[in-house]
């Protein structure tokens, strides 16, 4: 199975996403980036803020980016290959098209861009849960995600969507990060709190997942974005960097333990042969549900009243002899299925295929 592509040589796509705004996701992102890089891993960052990009400014960058034989080739900054919406609008001019369009850019950035051999390819994700985060989790296999937040509890709870949006689609949290957590003086050194702590660190307790870790707010973290300097090269022995490379460690761990643990539920191989779809999971467990069944389960809102959940397709509507036309990947948590009848807008959940085919082995069994 591959991925998109774009992405193809890419081991590891990661998506770094925040509840709402202002909480310094993107600044994280690119630090994490930085320190990755300085780890020796090899990176790329995909500014998916198309409405407010801000990678080329924080990695200090005007380069744009050059094609190559239909492809885009994504320009490098401090060893970082990265692509941005920011690069290819010079003029600064607001990025104003709908989401139909912007989900085309989107697409693109995914499927046109030659990224290469890389460990990691870090996602800056626009804030919230909307159509740009719905494409690439359908269009991308990610890894994991790390959510920021602030301390504050507001920030907080707002922050808690993103997490459900992810488990939704079968993707880990690899952890919780704390942005902007104590201020230390740089006259005296005394340690102020003036966005409180301890909300990042609560959130991952309360959601059972890895706290990465709280970084300060830092004036040489705002100033290193606003000239876009690399601090892993100018200051690599200050508080911030280590703060930051010592995030970037407990990020790639979080990912080895997910990857060990199988947190998630992900197919091996999946294929077909008209008659039914046969599934060979990572854990070497193999399964097989026939198109019939497949397709009386389509949880489409056609087939599925999406308020009440009610089952609205009349089982005499489907033909006996129905088969399985075509299917594809939809990220790491779904399954597309086009049938004879002509359906194909159901996306099903590979965790809901496995419950179908053990509902439908227990039924077998108590016969």
């Amino acid at each position: 199975m591959s991925m998109a592509p774009g992405l193809e040589s890419v081991k590891h796509v990661i998506a770094i996403a925040s509840g709402k705004g202002g909480v310094g996701k993107s600044t994280v992102t690119t630090n994490i980036a930085l320190a990755l890089h300085k780890l020796g891993y090899k990176v790329g960052l995909l500014d998916a803020d198309l409405y407010g990009p801000s990678q080329p400014g924080l990695l200090g960058s005007t380069e744009r980016p050059m094609g190559q034989d239909g492809y885009i080739l994504p320009m490098t900054k401090g060893g970082i290959k990265f692509i941005s919406m920011g690069a290819m609008n010079p003029s600064g001019k607001a990025f104003v098209v709908r989401a139909p369009i912007a989900v085309q850019a989107i697409q693109q950035f995914l499927t046109k861009v030659l990224w290469g051999d890389l460990d990691f390819l870090l996602v800056d994700l626009p804030p919230g849960t909307g159509d740009i985060q719905l494409t690439l989790v359908q269009m991308a296999r990610f890894s994991g995600a790390v959510i920021v937040t602030t301390p504050q509890r507001v920030a907080a709870e707002i922050a808690k969507k993103a997490p459900d949006m992810f488990k939704s689609v079968n993707v880990p949290i690899l952890g919780i990060v704390e942005n902007m957590s104590g201020f230390t003086c740089t006259h005296c050194g005394e340690v102020s709190a003036p966005f409180k702590r301890g909300g990042g660190e609560a959130m991952a307790h309360e959601l059972n997942v890895p706290f990465l870790g709280a970084l300060p707010l830092d004036p040489e973290i705002m100033m290193s974005g606003d000239d876009g300097i690399n601090l892993m090269e100018t200051k690599p022995n200050s508080h911030a960097a280590l703060a930051f490379v010592a995030l970037a460690q407990k990020m790639a761990e979080s990912l080895k333990v997910a990857d060990s643990l199988g947190l998630t539920l992900e197919a091996e191989r999946i294929e077909t042969n008209g008659v039914a779809i046969s599934v060979l999971w990572k854990d070497g467990s193999k399964s097989e549900v026939d198109a019939y069944s497949l397709r009386l389960q389509c949880p489409c809102a056609a087939c599925v009243d999406e308020y009440t959940g009610t089952k609205i397709l009349k089982v005499d509507s489907v033909p006996l002899t129905i088969r399985v036309e075509h299917f594809n990947l939809v990220g790491r948590y779904g399954l597309s299925v086009r049938f004879s009848d002509g359906h194909g807008t159901g996306i099903y959940k590979l965790s809901s295929v496995k419950e179908m085919l053990k509902k439908s082995a227990e039924a077998t069994l108590s016969v």
